[in-house]
């Protein structure tokens, strides 16, 4: 490894790579960012809940401002996937772009994928923030809104349960057998309306969504939240046997290392809450424990 060779991947370009790529590279550590494309931040049209912004900000200006923040420090973003990752020794080996790079410490910060609903139509509802993945972010909006959530398991159940705080029409749509759904009755109660049916599409009309489902039936909403899940991306970690919990989702120490020696990871891909700010505050305490394990090993620390 020579002096312009990185010492740290990053694996991952949203919030928590980007953010783990500003620290490391003011630590004055040589960082390489794998930028695999498509975060899942691009699909926030605007957000009210990232902190300092009381006005609102998209996730592209969210994700333009940090990666402009990482590179000014020195960080290098190269787009492409990280094909294989593997432990050598104490250093790991890395395919990205064609090409081995050995580096002394990894932070996946690979994310999660959504399950959006199988439908015509649904990203570009998406993009309007007429169909919503993610009631703690932007549950505020639906105050006194017609609210729908398609879920298919317990899951829906709990995310049209908490987004009664914010409005009393709220619809839950639930597309998975029946016997996925068993608090039916408390649901009711709690003033939720409660329809079985597979829905056919999603059609937009101005502001707002128009299911049709249930035998061609439709319905309009000022809003519909997908509660179908998410899957992690921690293929890299499964391959070096890093522990992941039920959910697939990686577990972590406080320093935000994984059972793996070296092996970082923070973000949603980490057992938690989904959050842009959660993800930030993890990728900052695993840069700064990266940093100090390698001044370690390298006999800069006392004591």
């Amino acid at each position: 490894m020579n002096d312009r060779d990185p010492e740290i991947l990053v694996v991952g370009a949203g919030p928590a790579g980007l953010t783990a790529a500003t620290y490391l590279a003011r630590f004055r550590r040589r960082v390489l960012v794998a930028d695999g494309g498509a975060a899942r931040a691009r699909w926030i049209p605007v957000s009210h809940n990232m902190p300092g912004f009381p006005q609102g900000i998209t996730g592209d200006a969210i994700l333009n401002r940090m990666t402009e923040q990482a590179v000014e420090y020195g960080a290098v973003i190269e787009a492409g996937q990280v094909e294989e990752l593997a432990c050598d020794g104490d250093d790991f080996v890395a395919r990205l772009n064609g090409r081995e790079l050995r580096v002394r410490a990894v932070l996946l910060a690979t994310g999660v994928m959504d399950h959006h609903p199988d439908l015509p139509g649904v990203e570009r509802a998406i993009e309007r923030s007429l169909v919503r993945i993610c009631p703690i972010c932007d549950g505020y909006e639906a105050i006194d809104k017609a609210v729908a959530v398609i879920g298919e398991d317990a899951s829906g159940a709990a995310e049209a349960a908490f987004l009664r705080t914010y409005s009393d029409r709220v619809t839950l749509i639930h597309i998975g057998p029946a016997e996925a759904l068993a608090a039916t009755d408390d649901i009711r109660r709690m003033g939720i309306e409660v329809i079985h049916a597979p829905i056919d599409n999603v059609r937009l009309e101005g502001d707002r969504v128009t299911a049709l489902s249930w035998s061609g039936t439709a319905r309009a909403f000022d809003l519909v939240y997908s509660a179908l899940g998410t899957s992690p991306n921690a293929a890299l970690a499964d391959g070096l046997g890093a522990r992941t919990g039920e959910d697939g989702r990686m577990f972590v120490d406080p320093h935000q290392m994984t059972s793996v020696a070296g092996l970082y990871a923070a973000g949603d891909v980490v057992r938690g809450l989904n959050q842009i700010a959660v993800a930030s505050a993890e990728a900052a305490v695993a840069a700064t424990a990266i940093h100090n394990a390698l001044r370690e090993a390298d006999g800069w620390t006392i004591g």
